[in-house]
């Protein structure tokens, strides 16, 4: 799926920056320039995040707002609140 791939590309990419922040961090460079690279890193995490959520949405989202299953229509809405709050 070429959602699927796009979120493992962003993961994989923050994954690999991460590592070189950390080597950073490791070789006392220059703050801002660990600050910039860690910047980089959250951008690359919340651009995967938001496609999560975006699939998340599209996929069980739908498919339980579509049902008959209150419970599980009110279980899903709270995710996506709770998750709301933990993003902003």
């Amino acid at each position: 799926m070429v959602e699927d791939q796009s979120i493992l590309i962003s993961l994989k990419k923050a994954h690999s920056h991460l590592a070189n922040v950390i080597k950073m961090v490791e070789k006392k460079q220059y703050c801002v320039d660990i600050l910039q690279q860690n910047l980089a890193v959250i951008g690359l995490l919340k651009a995967a995040n938001n496609m999560i959520l975006a699939r998340h949405l599209r996929s069980c989202f739908t498919t339980a707002m579509s049902g008959s299953d209150k419970r599980k229509k009110e279980k899903m809405i709270e995710e996506v609140v709770r998750i709301n709050k933990v993003v902003n």
